[in-house]
């Protein structure tokens, strides 16, 4: 079996951020399409693919969400990288993604929606610029 090409943590952060991108603008196309639940999951997977490039500047990685969302607050927020406001913002990401795929009679509304790609987006765009920062040094 042919071993998989392993690119450098420039490449791998750069993934993440993409794929972070990526599943925003599934987001907006779900909102604009009224689809209120996939709209949250792929809003909180943006939230969840930007957060696990900054793990990777450190080389680490994790296999729970919990994990990954835990240790970002713990290394980011409570230290001030990242805003306080930030740590409030994911665990409300996390809980309406949640609430969205697996609560049967959640209901899903524009207004949340709209909410958790707001997040998404800003967070992002905090995490791309500290990632291109952190990669120069």
């Amino acid at each position: 079996m042919e071993q998989p090409e392993r690119g450098s943590v420039s490449d791998l952060v750069r993934y993440r951020i993409d794929t972070a991108k990526s599943d925003l603008q599934s987001a907006n196309i779900l909102l604009k399409e009224n689809e209120y639940r996939g709209a949250n999951n792929r809003a909180y997977y943006a939230i969840y693919h930007a957060i696990s490039a900054v793990h990777a500047l450190d080389g680490k990685s994790y296999k729970r969400h919990k994990e990954t969302l835990a240790n970002f607050n713990k290394d980011y927020v409570k230290t001030e990288i990242f805003p306080k406001t930030f740590g409030r913002r994911i665990a409300w990401a996390e809980e309406i993604r949640h609430a969205s795929d697996y609560d049967d009679f959640y209901v899903a509304t524009k207004e949340k929606a709209e909410e958790q790609i707001m997040t998404a987006k800003e967070l992002i765009e905090q995490i791309e610029k500290y990632c291109v920062i952190r990669l120069k040094e």
